[in-house]
């Protein structure tokens, strides 16, 4: 039977040549295509993510739906390093990181545009010009407009990149409907791209005295940095519409309730903290794979205590597991730094259940 999965879970990187035609209401075709910058390191969390079978599959549907995923769940329980792991699997390119705050509007993760500094660039290439007699370039708005990590996700890659829009219940109120409008369109506009402005004629005309007006015209061809940081893409008349609609990772913390709204257009994933000894011990030994074999026992009861707290009321998170059992592959033999103590030391409860 053909498997339909595009992402496995695997931790290691396979061809992906493109997803199956996407619904009739959820196909975008925003152009010239982009073709997917390469990643130049590949992180540690995705190559040691132990995906769940439930994510498996919650990726999968988000892609072949072209829907942005909402994984919730307690903290260390592995949702950023999901997306981490899919990037790096399907050889999506550089994750897209947008971190969300109460102050965080829909614009900062479309773009940012400095307009003091465009001010100053203008006032400099006028004086320029009039100590070279006209010669000197023409001051250029994309250099003072840079496009955020949602923004670069919709541009028209071949392939979707993958953009991690990281606790979203942080922030302020308005923003889970802005972003709807954004996921249902599949495009943005640059107004700062759009306004009409004096065309180097009609300035030249102007500065020679030979009429004050301007021309009307958009602005065509412009180019901008993007969030990766090392390229630069080209918006003609001041909008943007993807191709392949990328694989948005939105993670909560539960803190807070989603519009319905907003919930019935995200295909959902709830992720849980690992219940049993061995599943705690298979996630260190994917993060710290030359734990010795002498170690690895002592890591078990480490994983014990982990259970023990948690059970006792304590809220856990999984990477103070992965701590004690990095001290305790270092200090073995050390009468101070006994695995109790490590317990004590580095995973004390971060809240108590009430």
């Amino acid at each position: 039977m053909t498997d339909w999965r595009i992402f496995r879970g695997t931790q290691e990187p396979h061809e992906f040549e493109g997803l199956p035609e996407a619904p009739p209401w959820r196909a975008f075709d925003g152009g010239p295509p982009l073709r997917h910058p390469e990643c130049a390191d590949h992180p540690h969390a995705a190559v040691s993510y132990l995906a769940s079978e439930e994510a498996i599959e919650q990726v999968n549907t988000a892609l072949y739906l072209r829907r942005p995923l909402l994984v919730t769940g307690p903290p260390g329980a592995g949702k950023s390093a999901l997306a981490e792991a899919v990037a790096y699997e399907l050889g999506l390119g550089p994750l897209l990181y947008w971190p969300i705050t109460s102050r965080v509007t829909l614009r900062d993760g479309l773009y940012r545009y400095d307009p003091l500094g465009r001010l100053y660039s203008a006032s400099r290439a006028d004086t320029a010009r009039e100590e070279d007699g006209g010669s000197a370039p023409e001051e250029r708005i994309g250099d003072h407009i840079r496009l955020g990590p949602l923004g670069t996700a919709l541009l028209p890659f071949e392939k979707p990149r993958v953009l991690l829009i990281d606790e979203i219940d942080k922030s302020d109120i308005d923003l889970p409907n802005d972003l709807l409008t954004i996921f249902e369109k599949g495009s943005y506009e640059i107004p700062e791209l759009m306004r009409v402005r004096a065309t180097t004629s009609a300035r030249r005309a102007r500065d020679s005295g030979r009429g004050g007006g301007s021309e009307a015209v958009h602005v065509p061809g412009v180019e901008v940095l993007t969030a990766d940081g090392t390229s630069s893409v080209t918006i003609t008349s001041g909008r943007v519409e993807c191709r392949a609609f990328p694989l948005v990772i939105m993670t909560s913390n539960d803190e807070r309730e989603f519009p319905p709204a907003f919930l019935r257009r995200c295909v959902k994933l709830r992720l849980r903290l690992p219940e049993e000894t061995g599943e705690l011990a298979a996630i260190v030994r994917e993060h710290l794979k030359d734990l010795p074999e002498d170690v690895r026992e002592q890591v078990d009861e480490l994983a014990r205590d982990f259970l023990t707290i948690r059970e006792n009321g304590g809220v856990l998170a999984t990477d103070q597991l992965l701590n004690a059992a990095y001290m305790r592959w270092h200090t073995v033999g050390d009468q101070v730094m006994t695995r109790e103590r490590l317990a004590e030391k580095l995973m004390h409860p971060l809240s108590e259940r009430g």
